[in-house]
């Protein structure tokens, strides 16, 4: 698929805020196109699998282009990454680690999905378990960092950071704690967002190309659902404050 919106997170003296911000607009707008063409291919019967497997590689690369676009803004300010500001609280209430939880995905399928055979069911079974362990470690990591920082607390410096946008701003001391959690945030973010696309194209390994349509088709539709949702009750305009630095 296109990838003409990739890497504009590189420029802009904002740490990469408004330049992301300008990609997920982008980006949602193809979401909603990638909803039209998963719900249309079902519509029609004679559609080859060939057809279905192309269909399902662009969509994964969809995904996949948010995540490379979300890790280049990471290495320039994971602290923004890290509080999610391009959604709406909506959103963000639904959130593990700056994203959808692994997990979610594989009930997803089970809802979706209802002619499942008994050897994927078992697959899918087998791989929510290993997930849970995944999301369990990073769990555990993010709590590690927690408790390493004696005050102020994580998400105190992750608002600060956010709004200041000046990694050199604060004394030595400060910086060097910064620079400390910046590096040790950045690791588990990186680590979700893995996990979480990892999880994904398991799952698209042991649906056959119909099955994956559905599930990718549900997923989608969530996405867009909950975005729309959260709009319409006032949760856009804040956050864009906030990617600006204001």
């Amino acid at each position: 698929m296109s990838s003409g919106s990739a890497g504009t997170c590189g420029g802009g003296d904002d740490d990469g805020g408004g330049s992301f911000n300008a990609f997920f607009e982008g980006w949602m707008v193809r979401h909603e196109h990638y909803l039209e063409e998963l719900l249309s291919v079902q519509q029609r019967n004679e559609s080859r699998e060939d057809d279905l497997k192309d269909l399902i590689k662009r969509a994964l690369s969809h995904y996949q282009q948010y995540f490379e676009e979300k890790a280049r803004l990471a290495q320039r300010n994971v602290f923004l990454v890290f509080s999610t500001a391009w959604f709406t609280s909506l959103e963000r209430a639904t959130l593990w680690i700056s994203g959808f939880k692994p997990g979610f995905a594989l009930r997803l399928v089970f809802d979706s999905v209802r002619d499942l055979s008994l050897e994927q069911s078992e697959r899918l079974t087998l791989l929510m378990e290993e997930t849970r362990v995944e999301e369990r470690v990073l769990n555990d990591e993010l709590a590690r960092i927690q408790e390493t920082l004696a005050a102020p607390p994580l998400f105190e410096i992750v608002r600060k950071r956010v709004r200041r946008m000046d990694a050199a701003e604060g004394g030595g001391e400060e910086a060097a704690g910064l620079a400390t959690l910046r590096k040790a945030l950045e690791e588990v973010v990186v680590g979700a967002d893995l996990l979480r696309m990892s999880t994904t194209l398991k799952v698209a390994e042991i649906l056959k190309p119909e099955q994956n349509v559905r599930f990718l088709t549900a997923a989608t539709r969530l996405f867009l659902e909950l975005r729309n949702l959260g709009l319409q009750r006032g949760g856009k305009k804040g956050n864009e404050m906030v990617l600006r630095g204001i």
